[in-house]
């Protein structure tokens, strides 16, 4: 935990989105201190008329390299976030030839009870699990 969600356009090859999601997670890791284990992450892929990245008025240059990264966590705060923002892009420029005009990422908090990770039960509620 966190969930990350990378949606991507189609065509790259299955070395490339596990250097990608590789990358990523060694990115979660150092910006929230989270145990390795803490391993969760869909990919979704779409054909370039199914995902439209633009740049809100801001000048950012996307390519077909675009990875749009949902987030879904815990709260963990403002300085833990930006730098999760400042790594995943690093290691994602250097291990996947990523820009970091490519990558755009949107976080979506929830709380202990929101989360289940098996067997019906809440997991951060009945102390199973506890931490950052």
């Amino acid at each position: 935990m966190p969930l990350l969600h990378f949606h991507m356009l189609e065509g790259r090859t299955d070395t490339e989105i596990k250097t990608l999601l590789d990358a990523a997670h060694e990115a979660m890791l150092e910006a929230f201190e989270v145990p390795r284990g803490d391993r969760y992450q869909l990919v979704s892929e779409y054909k370039p008329s199914r995902m439209i990245v633009e740049d809100t008025g801001l000048g950012i240059p996307r390519t077909e390299k675009v990875v749009v990264v949902q987030m879904f966590s815990r709260p963990r705060g403002e300085e833990k976030t930006a730098l999760f923002y400042k790594l995943l892009t690093e290691y994602l420029e250097k291990e996947c030839g990523i820009s970091s005009s490519d990558v755009m990422v949107s976080v979506v908090e929830n709380e202990d009870a929101h989360w289940s990770f098996g067997l019906g039960r809440a997991q951060f509620l009945t102390g199973e699990l506890g931490g950052k």
